[in-house]
């Protein structure tokens, strides 16, 4: 069996995606339109990997939360994000829960707008800096490689 074929192998699923210690996977794919290529980082880049996903997903609670704001019955819903990253090595999707202690109104729904445009904002920072890291260090990747080629 092949190198490439063990490493494919032995990975564990993770939200169709393999799982791995690098922030690129082995073969071509694309995920959250994104296209990745092969490549191998250290273990912050794969962390800022987990980080975004994270923030990838919460940002797609946060839409819902808004998109349902005026449905009634619905529920506020949201991952405990520090939780999470804590253990951002699991392979496991991240745990939705509804959120407590917001006001419900009448019609039973909890979505409270001002708190979702705050998520989203917070989200949108945190994934603008994540993505700056991560572009720092394929940059100091590609001098490296750059470098010794000369």
């Amino acid at each position: 069996m092949r190198r490439s074929d063990q490493i494919m192998a032995s990975r564990q699923e993770f939200g169709g995606m393999p799982k791995t210690n690098c922030l690129i996977a082995l073969k071509p794919q694309k995920a959250s339109g994104v296209h990745l290529i092969p490549a191998m980082l250290d273990p912050l880049s794969s962390s800022l990997e987990r980080y975004m996903d994270l923030l990838s997903a919460r940002q797609k609670l946060v839409a819902s939360n808004i998109a349902n704001a005026d449905t009634p019955g619905y529920k506020t819903r949201d991952i405990d994000f520090q939780a999470e990253f804590r253990n951002a090595m699991d392979a496991r999707q991240p745990r939705v829960a509804q959120v407590s202690g917001l006001k419900t109104k009448n019609d039973g729904n909890n979505v409270n707008i001002d708190r979702e445009s705050r998520l989203l904002a917070e989200n949108d920072i945190r994934f603008s800096i994540a993505t700056s890291l991560l572009r720092s260090r394929l940059k100091t990747l590609r001098s490296a490689i750059e470098e010794g080629r000369t």
